[in-house]
């Protein structure tokens, strides 16, 4: 259980992703001291991979009329007394606070926290995960939030593309395969995702902006295949959006040259 007084049992390490967060009432306090916002990895996802390590930036904002002293974070997944994943410095390390610009009341505190794939429990730790914090004022007052905010931990997806035939006569089927993976962080490999709607997207050459052609569904092994009709020269890719646990993925476009019919 995080307490101001023992915080250090939950300081490891473990994966996730993170979005920005909104702020959440006090589970204790005293004074003046609260919260304005709390953002993980600057507001954007991040989606981590089978292997290698990842640091995103923990960032807190608060505000004491006596000005904020310091302050302290780690972010858990599952219950806030029975946490089954966490990361972060907690009580361990004050992170490091730095006045708003203008402001003699108000200070972003952040710390930096590296993560690697096969530190989670399993692949079930990928979902929501939340910031803990406590802020200590200048003048004694303080605030602890169980739950300061909630992010999103999501495993990495992979996509292929392979069209054929190159080249293709204009008017003639091409045909595009594919297959979707994403991390196991279970084993520390990439495996197929099968259930899932994929877009095969098309870019004219000389564009820069791909348009969907058609959806479909991922099959066994995370499999792909569609057909269409060839008409001039481009790029063929398939798109994965990502889901809650899982993050986006876009294959690297494959080029195709159509000759005249």
């Amino acid at each position: 259980m995080f307490i101001r007084s023992a915080v250090t049992a939950l300081s490891g390490a473990l994966v996730l992703s993170a979005l920005a967060v909104t702020t959440a009432d006090a589970d204790s306090g005293e004074g003046d001291t609260h919260i304005v916002q709390v953002v993980v990895n600057g507001g954007k996802p991040v989606v981590v991979g089978a292997t290698g390590s990842k640091t995103f930036t923990l960032s807190i904002t608060a505000a004491d009329n006596s000005g904020v002293k310091d302050a302290y974070g780690l972010v858990y997944h599952g219950s806030f007394d029975n946490p089954d994943g966490n990361a972060g410095p907690g009580s361990d390390t004050p992170m490091s606070c730095s006045p708003v610009p203008g402001s003699e009341t108000t200070s972003t505190c952040t710390t930096d926290i590296t993560i690697g794939p096969r530190t989670a429990h399993s692949n079930s730790t990928a979902g929501i995960w939340h910031v803990w914090t406590s802020v200590d004022a200048n003048d004694f007052d303080y605030i602890d939030l169980e739950s300061a905010g909630t992010f999103s931990m999501k495993r990495s997806a992979r996509l292929t593309a392979d069209a054929s035939p190159e080249p293709v006569a204009a008017g003639k089927t091409l045909t595009v395969k594919g297959a979707l993976t994403r991390a196991n962080w279970d084993n520390g490999t990439y495996g197929g995702y099968s259930g899932q709607a994929v877009k095969l997207q098309f870019r004219k050459a000389g564009s820069t902006t791909y348009s969907t052609v058609k959806t479909v569904t991922s099959g066994t092994g995370g499999a792909l295949k569609a057909t269409a009709t060839a008409s001039v020269d481009g790029y063929w890719r398939w798109s994965f959006a990502g889901t809650s646990t899982t993050g986006a993925a876009n294959a690297p476009g494959d080029y195709v040259h159509v000759t005249a019919g």
